[in-house]
């Protein structure tokens, strides 16, 4: 048997079987401490929840999330560029242009279908 097909063949071993195995171990032979005040809920320093803790949040928090999560991966475009600005040159520098042209397209339009007013 060649090595590569036997390191192949470990690796699946490994995943198959001794990684439920870990998990099944851990569950058995780990310590418990549930108690009354580990099981209560427990959000953002709050002891108590008001209300019913299955209702609804309202669609202006995922959509805020959603926005910062859209400009802050694009913002992450801007350093390779920076760092390759000088052997990019002029066309380089259309690019990125077009690119933060799109960026602030965008948030002109979160601005005008009100996604960023909370009021």
């Amino acid at each position: 048997m060649n090595t590569p097909l036997m390191l192949a063949s470990f690796v699946v071993a490994v995943l198959v079987i001794g990684l439920p195995l870990v998990f099944h171990l851990t569950r058995f032979l780990g310590a418990r401490s549930d108690n009354i005040r580990k099981n209560e809920p427990y959000e953002s320093g709050i002891r108590q929840t008001i209300g019913d803790p299955f209702d609804a949040f309202g669609v202006k928090y995922f959509l805020v999330g959603i926005v910062f999560l859209l400009f802050d991966v694009e913002v992450l475009y801007l350093f390779p560029w920076a760092l390759e600005l000088r052997r990019l040159g002029m066309f380089g520098l259309v690019e990125m242009l077009a690119f933060l042209g799109l960026l602030v397209a965008g948030l002109v339009y979160a601005l005008r279908a009100g996604i960023l007013r909370w009021i």
